[in-house]
């Protein structure tokens, strides 16, 4: 009795409710958003509770008055019996009826069904008679919008004989989602204003813990509820005659079964994802979602909030839908669970098609070919900046997408491979543009007997006289800047293999740009005159020998071998144009 007490208060607070308000689902008018708290943060939301039968259309197997008869006339007010009755405003002092035909033959059933238009959560199903109770019922439900039916409660004095079931059963956790049936709302008294009322949490074991209940939450959703009333009381006067038959033994049988108010008590299923219920463009109810959710129930993420799977809200977790991280670079994401696994269930979103030559699950990093720009955020559409690898210097077109440092061939470097590496220099390959300058010391190359004993009177004539003028520069054959590569032993002679840069000045057909010799004798080289290293330029002024052994020029201690200075090329160029002039002295 005291779930009915309960159930009765329920009715009547839901009662009072809607007979304030038209629509039971107008959007709550306080300004805070109740699915996120004072600080912004997330929270359940739920949508109040309502009487979602109150105005739906009822369809009924069987409705006095369809067709018209002598007790019940759909044209007369006063005798309709229309569905409509059952889930209009009924207060104590107006309550209107829904009345079934005048039944024949017993037993005879007559069914209710009403659609919810969209799932809710039900909390109880309550009949109010305007006729005795039937002597038994069957409450049903549907998920599917009517296409299947399953078993809610029944309730009959014969609960085996009628639905198969034992008229006490005890509810467990392994059966919170079986239909039960009971005797005790189906006495035939009070012949009016009775009440069959069902809820479908009382009793259940899971019911504390709703929250964590996947079973339960699934047994309370429906969006549809049909009513089937299978056998009506028979009863007799005090006469002996049945309740029916009319003076003169002739039985107008008039059994029937009378509804005056049908209710649903529930909220709008939406998952804890939203404060209301609305109508869409089509009229359809739908949740007003939150947390990045959407669908009718609130029921799956939107778009693009696929960093962790959906779930349902609770009291001690909002389970908001998370947006992937693509750092600006996608619109689009997908959900992986072995990814959500493995970080600890933070996150699980992956990205898709990134843009801006980003690439990677989250477009953190640089695509092929291209790398990050550490000057400007991760999040630019010009964070990644294309590798620009040189086509003969680079080993390929892929730098390293951190750095943005090309792959070089060997003796190359530089970012992009633009340049040859210390010890090495240009060469005309393209498959080798940079080779090895052999590491190459000339005097290591002359033993101590060979050098003379005073080097200082040896070299004297040309100690000291580097000075570049015109006499100079008239009395030698040649006037070069050479480049000086390597260098090899022939006999008692260094012959260098050189490079010559630039020619001021030949009376030999044979000196001209590109690669030559250079011979100077180790004598004359242990005593370091002239002086020489390898890979350094020098300004070379000699006389040409013609030799068939050593071709090239030559150079020893009389000859001028300084290493080069750019500031000679304009005095050189002056003197070039004086010999022009003739102002040269003839040897």
């Amino acid at each position: 009795m005291e779930v009915l007490q309960l159930l009765r208060l329920l009715l009547t607070t839901t009662m009072l409710g809607l007979s304030q308000t038209v629509n039971p689902f107008m959007a709550q008018q306080t300004p805070p958003d109740p699915c996120y708290d004072e600080s912004g943060a997330p929270r359940r939301c739920i949508p109040e509770f309502v009487n979602a039968a109150f105005g739906k259309e009822v369809q009924a197997s069987s409705t006095c008055g369809k067709p018209p008869t002598r007790h019940c006339n759909a044209s007369d007010p006063r005798r309709a019996h229309p569905p409509a009755y059952l889930t209009d405003l009924n207060t104590a002092s107006n309550m209107t009826c829904w009345r079934s035909e005048t039944l024949h033959h017993s037993p005879q059933n007559v069914t209710l069904t009403l659609s919810l238009g969209k799932k809710f959560e039900v909390v109880y199903v309550s009949l109010q008679f305007c006729s005795p109770r039937p002597e038994s019922t069957a409450i049903l439900k549907s998920m599917d919008y009517g296409k299947t039916w399953v078993p809610y409660q029944y309730y009959s004095s014969q609960c085996r004989k009628i639905y198969g079931k034992p008229s006490k059963a005890t509810v467990t956790k392994q059966n919170e989602q079986e239909a039960l049936c009971t005797d005790g709302l189906t006495d035939l008294y009070p012949l009016t204003g009775g009440l069959i009322a069902f809820s479908t949490l009382d009793g259940r074991p899971s019911a504390q813990d709703f929250d964590s209940s996947p079973v339960l939450q699934d047994w309370v959703t429906a969006t549809d509820i049909r009513v089937v009333f299978s056998r009506p009381h028979l009863f007799r006067d005090l006469g002996g005659r049945d309740a029916g038959e009319e003076e003169g033994g002739t039985s107008s049988t008039p059994y029937y079964y009378a509804v005056g108010e049908l209710q649903v008590g529930g909220r709008c299923k939406c998952n804890g994802h939203a404060a209301r219920c609305v109508k869409d463009k089509e009229q359809k109810l739908v949740c007003d979602c939150k947390h990045n959710t959407e669908g009718p129930e609130c029921d799956r993420c939107k778009p693009f909030h696929y960093d962790r799977p959906w779930q349902r809200a609770s009291a001690r977790e909002a389970n908001e839908c998370l947006a992937c991280n693509c750092n600006l670079h996608a619109r689009r994401c997908r959900f992986n669970m072995e990814l959500y696994k493995l970080s600890g269930r933070k996150s699980g979103g992956v990205c898709l098609n990134c843009r801006h030559n980003t690439a990677g699950r989250h477009c953190h990093y640089c695509k092929e070919g291209f790398y990050r720009d550490l000057s400007k955020s991760i999040t630019d559409r010009k964070a990644c900046k294309a590798c620009d690898c040189h086509p003969v210097g680079a080993a390929g077109k892929t730098c390293n997408q951190t750095t943005g440092q090309c792959p070089c061939k060997d003796g190359v470097t530089g970012l992009t491979c633009n340049r040859c590496a210390k010890g090495y220099q240009q060469s005309r390959s393209p498959v080798a543009p940079c080779i090895k300058i052999p590491a190459i010391n000339p005097t290591s190359l002359v033993t101590s007997t060979e050098a003379p004993a005073d080097c200082d009177s040896y070299c004297k004539p040309a100690k000291g006289n580097y000075k570049i003028n015109m006499k100079k520069y008239c009395k030698k054959d040649y006037v070069v800047q050479v480049n000086i590569l390597e260098m090899e032993t022939v006999a008692n002679w260094a012959k260098f293999t050189i490079n010559i840069l630039s020619v001021y000045k030949c009376r030999d057909e044979r000196v001209k740009r590109g690669d030559n010799f250079l011979w100077i004798h180790l004598k004359d080289l242990s005593c370091k005159c002239p002086k020489i290293q390898i890979s350094k330029k020098y300004l070379v002024m000699g006389i040409s020998e013609n030799s068939t052994d050593r071709p090239g020029l030559m150079a020893d201690k009389n000859s001028l071998v300084i290493q080069w200075r750019d500031a000679w090329t304009r005095r050189l160029r002056k003197l070039q144009r004086r010999e022009k002039k003739g102002k040269c002295v003839k040897p």
